[in-house]
């Protein structure tokens, strides 16, 4: 190791979690229940319920943009691609991750998922997860939603009009539903966890639940996670992991914000596991890989790359048309219903709560894909500007609109490089993956935003970017997916990564398909099962040596519950 690479160890753990999303957050809990020291590394700030923005026009607390100034829960990442291959991705930070500002939505995926070519040779996936998905589901307190809300009529109303209305449904949704605004003591962990407040239905769950109602992360796996001994490190960014002399890995990171060299501060870890979400992982992995730290990393980095085959479209009533009538669409948690257009397309309405209008700024009219599509775009703009004019009039926009999020389950993805921008620093860079081509625009999507927009007597629209063919996502997956050997994937089927023992992917980068559905919980038990089957601290490892055949495993039950009474679970 040359001078400029020594490195002062300030921090030894047994394992170091990057990030503190779903899977990170996982990870973190069962290991600790396992008797491994565990330290989790969180980009973001920390937040106090009362500390989320009052409306997404906080930007401070809203938006997240280091730079700037702005510390807030929610990333919009332009993901840059040719072909088609472009996205624009929005995501979470924070500790808790994702769960801050996600739409408390958690649904089993689509069929397709577990029969997705990349992985359905290697077991039988959806008989494997079952017992995970149950265990995640009471980790998470899924629950039903319990009302019908205004948006509700107008989506079930569509879903008729498509020949579909026996495919509508109430939303799984992890929040507490006690008389609104009350205080009890822990419902979901026998007194293990923090005491709980009835939702009151105010829309606001992807600005930050102010009401202890929604059940993020903090809640549940990051707050018994903790009380069992995990450290969690807020504002810190991982910049490197490097194997470390003597075993394990450095984990190098800096003071979020602060400038490369600020802060600077080194973990030893024998295991590191990467779950700073599906960009933020692979990210790191393609730095790691291109800079020779990590070089046995499979050349299937970036590949399978997912938007979950999304569009986020919606109709919006002019302004003085929802004044005249009260129109609010706001009321409800952040999605309250679903349907299915097709056996593989889902379609769901949000909403945002009132006064958080910023996100409207991305909205404007639909123009179907094809050829000149942006020329459309612009000619819809010129012959009919009073349109562009009142979809951009931003007041009261949370209460006059319906947000549509469409997915699918099909086989589609980009591939993710790590390549060097116009201004010499690298960045990753999407091109046509495997599969059909990225949609960059759903007709089924397209015909449902129409039909809201009667139904409600308002404008159909879409996202500005997809005027020119870059679709939006809330759901970015894969890139380092599971496979059978390094040839075929990034990470085994316990997710153990190919070339390097002792690095693991728990996060959205590690779900090998589109399911078609919100993926929170899919990304939660794959983490759940992955974690079962670590041995406990110092004892014997039943998988097998990285690299051999997979060979389904019972779970190991920890020695240090944080939570008796959920083990066993089938393996």
């Amino acid at each position: 190791m040359s001078h400029n690479q020594i490195v002062r160890y300030d921090g030894r753990y047994d394992v170091v979690v990057i990030g503190s999303g779903f899977g990170g957050s996982v990870a973190a809990l069962r290991a600790a229940e396992k008797g491994y020291a565990v330290a989790v590394l969180e980009a973001g700030r920390r937040f106090a319920d009362h500390e989320f923005p009052q409306t997404s026009w906080r930007t401070r607390r809203f938006l997240w943009a280091p730079r700037l100034g702005c510390y807030g829960i929610q990333r919009i990442t332009l993901l840059r691609g040719r072909r088609g291959a472009g996205v624009l991705v929005l995501s979470g930070a924070g500790v808790g991750g994702g769960s801050l500002v996600y739409a408390n939505t958690l649904y089993r995926p689509l069929p397709d998922f577990y029969t997705d070519p990349q992985w359905r040779e290697i077991t039988d996936w959806q008989a494997e997860l079952a017992g995970w998905y149950d265990l995640a589901s009471r980790m998470l307190g899924v629950t039903t939603y319990p009302r019908d809300t205004p948006a509700d009529v107008a989506v079930r109303a569509v879903a008729q009009r498509m020949g579909v209305g026996e495919t509508y449904h109430p939303t799984p949704v992890g929040v507490h539903f006690g008389p609104p605004g009350e205080t009890v003591d822990d419902p979901y962990f026998g007194g293990a966890g923090p005491p709980r407040a009835g939702c009151r239905h105010c829309g606001a769950c992807m600005t930050g639940c102010r009401h202890n109602a929604k059940n993020t992360l903090v809640k549940n796996y990051l707050w018994l996670a903790e009380r069992a001994g995990v450290t969690v490190e807020p504002l810190t960014t991982v910049t490197a992991v490097r194997p470390a002399d003597g075993g394990g890995y450095a984990v190098q990171a800096v003071r979020t914000g602060a400038g490369p060299a600020c802060g600077r501060r080194t973990l030893h870890a024998g295991q590191v596991v990467f779950a700073a979400g599906a960009l933020g992982t692979q990210r790191l992995l393609h730095a790691m890989r291109a800079g020779g730290t990590l070089p046995h990393l499979s050349d299937r980095l970036g590949a399978l790359t997912r938007t979950n085959s999304e569009a986020i479209l919606g109709a919006s009533v002019p302004a003085g048309a929802a004044r005249k009538r009260g129109t609010d669409y706001s009321q409800g948690v952040a999605i309250t219903s679903s349907f299915h257009p097709d056996s593989r397309t889902h379609i769901e309405p949000v909403r945002y709560g009132p006064g958080s209008n910023a996100m409207g700024l991305l909205q404007s009219v639909l123009v179907p894909g094809g050829r000149w599509r942006p020329l459309r775009w612009l000619g819809r703009l010129l012959a009919a500007p009073h349109v562009a004019v009142r979809m951009l009039w931003l007041r009261r926009w949370s209460q006059r609109t319906i947000v549509a999020l469409v997915m699918q389950s099909l086989d589609n993805s980009v591939t993710v490089g790590w390549r060097r921008g116009w201004s010499g620093r690298r960045r990753l860079f999407a091109v046509p993956g495997h599969g059909a081509p990225n949609p960059t625009w759903i007709p089924a999507g397209h015909e449902a935003a129409r039909l809201l927009a009667e139904e409600i007597g308002g404008i159909p629209g879409g996202a500005v970017t997809e005027a020119f063919n870059v679709p939006m996502t809330a759901h970015i997956l894969g890139g380092a997916a599971i496979g059978a050997s390094a040839v075929e994937g990034v990470v085994d089927a316990y997710h153990r990564v190919f070339g390097h023992p002792g690095l693991h992917v728990l996060d959205g980068a590690a779900v090998s398909a589109n399911p078609g559905v919100n993926p929170a919980l899919t990304i939660t038990a794959q983490a759940e099962r992955a974690m079962a089957l670590w041995p406990n601290r110092g004892e014997p490892d039943p998988r097998p040596p990285l690299g051999a055949g997979y060979r389904r495993l019972d779970p190991v039950p920890p020695h240090h519950p944080a939570v008796p009474g959920l083990w066993p679970v089938a393996g």
